[in-house]
């Protein structure tokens, strides 16, 4: 046989073998009843959960803003919305009116931030009972008004050049908000103690990275065909 032959040969069966275990990728046989996709983006995911709490930190933080008031005036999306937010307010201490999508909102800020970070830690901690319970509604609605709102007041706050302030609540949006919101209904695991997982997969990804690469050649220069500059 040939070395073009043997090449040809070699980089059919490496790309045979590459679908085959794609196909096996594809298929629910992983822990869970998953297919391989789901099963490691499962995993990551719960690994970047477990490296995205930051509440804790976010409510100690917010204790520096006790006694500044902040006094803005917000649109939501519509009336509903509106009311809902205005309830969440006023059960956390806070002076608001609402006109039909537009909420006037006055009040402590370290009374609005604690109330949003108390609701979001247990979103995070996967708890949402207490939430429907508190409000009349979905959790993940409570902590989408929420989010919505700290997204309206950053900017209003900026144009009153209350700069240090409208950062502070761009950033409970950002550290605490959105990632339980994402992370809902996700176990937060720590990444040291899947290590060799973490390894396996990486590790995995670039060797069979590697093998549709080497397969696709051998089978080109087995037919002849070369890549050259």
């Amino acid at each position: 046989m040939s070395m073009q032959q043997k090449l040809k040969t070699r980089g059919i069966l490496m790309l045979v073998g590459f679908f085959a275990v794609l196909v096996v990728i594809f298929l629910p046989v992983f822990p869970g009843k998953v297919n391989g996709l789901d099963y490691t983006d499962n995993i990551f995911n719960m690994i970047s959960k477990g490296s995205s709490y930051f509440i804790p930190a976010t409510l100690q933080e917010s204790e520096l803003y006790k006694g500044k008031t902040i006094d803005v005036t917000v649109k939501l999306a519509d009336a509903a919305q509106a009311e809902q937010v205005a309830g969440q307010l006023a059960n956390a201490g806070v002076t608001v009116s609402v006109n039909d999508n537009e909420l006037a909102v006055n009040g402590d800020m370290a009374s609005i931030t604690t109330a949003s970070l108390a609701d979001a830690d247990l979103i995070f901690n996967n708890n949402g009972t207490p939430l429907v319970e508190k409000y009349g509604y979905s959790e993940r609605q409570v902590m989408y008004n929420w989010w919505t709102l700290f997204k309206k007041i950053t900017p209003e706050l900026n144009k009153q050049k209350m700069f240090a302030a409208a950062k502070f609540f761009g950033n409970v949006e950002k550290k605490a908000l959105e990632p339980a919101y994402n992370y809902y209904g996700v176990e937060a695991i720590k990444w040291q103690e899947h290590i060799g997982l973490i390894l396996v997969a990486l590790a995995f990804y670039v060797v069979y990275t590697l093998w549709y690469g080497f397969g696709i050649m051998y089978l080109f220069e087995g037919l002849g065909l070369k890549i050259s500059h």
